[in-house]
């Protein structure tokens, strides 16, 4: 497994060459994992990508790197100290640095004579797989599928030119994924939705979510969807809990400073059971916080937002595969049941890119609703023993369909006494406990008897299955993790059985408070011996798990 990051400021290209150097390591059957870290600007500052690949698909980053791709000094300074002795800096001739390991090149030299110096980003990608030991073969198809028709002849021969400018280093890594897609993890939850039958979906642009927004509006006439920048966050809910009632498959996305805008809609979504599914790709807060960092952070407020109380279902996305799957998912259980189901994304997932097997959408099961009877009348809130009423939509013959956000009788009128009020109540949260049994226990990495229990969730599963391989592989003690997707209501028989079996249980978490082990505390009352958590916007990798683990004297 190899390490490459590609640095250099906003608007420099390094996002150009990073796509570049991801396709042409998948077209040699590498299995690759890219994560990004951006400022929040259009030009300068410090941008880079951590590219990870091999013969298996990563599903985190490393920080000890193999190889870096400066595009100006700040990278050097930053990255340096994490380069291996062994490794490599590609730059430019112009980059001023002491390093021993730094391999200046005529980049722009090189670019400029064959047309435009901004293709050094080209020459440098060339160089770099060829000190990878990396075929080239299908760039030109790669440039034909990014670039426009007149950029594309000058830009192989950059590659070209790059790759002839060095000469081997490491030995050659490869697989059988050039088959496969490479895709965001937005993108890989966008295919998700369409693959559940997704008809509608609103949003607001709100990093890190908007580029599922971008992308569903970039297919929806292909896909016969309907797709609607809206005005606002409470527009947007409101558009999709409409579209929803009227039967269609509806979906709304954002990040928690836009989720605190649709949460009293999320509460008509409870209350008119009107089936939901609802995204928040998770970024650091309060208010703006750091719009292009990750964190953790918003999981209590998403088991708790609106007043009130009715059922819902959170599910944390764990890694691509995870998320196309759980997002199907989500869609029949949010129709099956009639509540909003959220699904949790967070920055790390949601930009980074891994290669994945390409889905079959036609192998997804999809959730049918029973025939409405049509005897007996017709209330859309009737009693059931399951709390689940029959669902019939605005516009069907034999029967009205209504909805509001008052407390209602079986037929949604407007009701203010004590008994039909407990009913409904009993009705509503009586679902929760079919839900429950549709729950999916957390995956456990690593050893099937742990003495060390690491707990986490959502996109922390690469990390922590790094970190539990590195630490066996140390042989001093058996690890263990829990990685949760399933996080409310909260799936605990496998918790308990392996918390029993431990000596130690320590949460890992992208928070300051320790989330999930206080959800854990207040449902179970299974408390952890401590936590490593981590809120400065960067993600944890397995190497910082361990090293802080041992710090910890575990």
């Amino acid at each position: 497994m190899y390490n490459l990051l590609v640095g250099g400021a906003a608007g420099q290209g390094v996002d150009t060459a990073v796509n570049t150097l991801e396709a042409l390591l998948k077209a040699a059957g590498c299995g690759v994992f890219t994560v990004r870290d951006l400022m929040s600007r259009i030009r300068g500052g410090h941008n880079f990508s951590l590219v990870r690949f091999g013969e298996e698909t990563p599903r985190s980053h490393s920080e000890r790197l193999d190889g870096i791709i400066a595009l100006n000094e700040e990278t050097i300074a930053l990255h340096r100290d994490k380069l291996k002795p062994e490794g490599f800096i590609l730059c430019d001739e112009s980059v001023k640095t002491d390093d021993s390991r730094a391999i200046p090149l005529k980049l722009q030299g090189i670019a400029k004579l064959l047309g435009s110096g901004r293709a050094a980003g080209s020459v440098a990608v060339g160089a770099a797989l060829r000190l990878f030991s990396t075929p080239i073969d299908g760039a030109r198809r790669v440039f034909e599928k990014s670039l426009k028709p007149g950029l594309v002849e000058m830009n192989v021969k950059a590659l070209e030119a790059g790759y002839r400018a060095v000469e081997p280093r490491f030995e050659r890594v490869g697989g059988s994924h050039a088959g496969e897609m490479i895709l965001t993890g937005n993108k890989a939850l966008a295919l998700g939705a369409l693959a559940a039958g997704l008809q509608f979906y609103a949003a607001y642009p709100m990093s890190p979510s908007t580029s599922i927004l971008e992308y569903l509006a970039s297919v929806s006439l292909k896909m016969g969807i309907a797709v609607e920048q809206a005005e606002d966050e409470i527009a947007a809910v409101n558009m999709a809990i409409g579209a929803s009632f009227t039967g269609a498959r509806a979906m709304t996305g954002t990040s928690g400073g836009g989720f605190s805008l649709k949460v009293e809609a999320l509460g008509l979504s409870g209350m008119a059971e009107v089936p939901l599914v609802l995204v928040d790709v998770q970024r650091p807060g309060p208010v703006t916080g750091l719009p292009t960092r990750t964190e953790q952070s918003d999981l209590k407020f998403m088991i708790s937002a609106s007043q009130g109380e009715f059922p819902r279902m959170v599910i944390a996305l764990r890694h691509h595969e995870d998320a196309y799957r759980q997002t199907i998912r989500a869609f029949n259980l949010a129709e099956k049941y009639q509540i909003p189901v959220i699904l949790l994304s967070d920055q790390y997932l949601a930009d980074g890119t891994a290669t994945m097997p390409v889905p079959d959408p036609a192998k997804a099961e999809i959730y049918a609703p029973e025939d409405v009877p049509a005897e007996g009348g017709y209330a859309r809130y009737r009693f059931t023993e399951s709390g689940i009423s029959p669902r019939k939509f605005p516009g069907t013959r034999d029967g009205f369909v209504s909805a509001d956000s008052d407390e209602h009788d079986e037929y949604g009128k407007i009701i203010e006494d004590s008994e039909t009020r407990i009913r409904m109540m009993n009705k509503r949260m009586g679902k929760l406990e079919l839900l429950k049994r549709e729950l999916e226990e957390p995956q456990l990495l690593g050893d099937e008897r742990p003495e060390v229990l690491l707990i986490g969730w959502g996109s922390l599963y690469g990390p922590l299955e790094e970190a539990v391989r590195l630490l066996n592989a140390e042989g001093k003690a058996r690890y263990g993790a829990l990685v949760f997707g399933d996080v409310w209501p909260l799936p605990d028989r496998l918790l308990r059985e392996k918390a029993a079996g431990a000596r130690a249980l320590i949460h890992v978490e992208q928070n300051y408070t320790g989330q999930l082990a206080q959800l854990i505390r207040e449902q179970t009352g299974i408390r952890t011996d401590a936590g490593i958590l981590k809120y400065d916007g960067r993600q944890l990798s397995g190497e910082e798990i361990v090293r802080r683990l041992r710090e910890e004297g575990y």
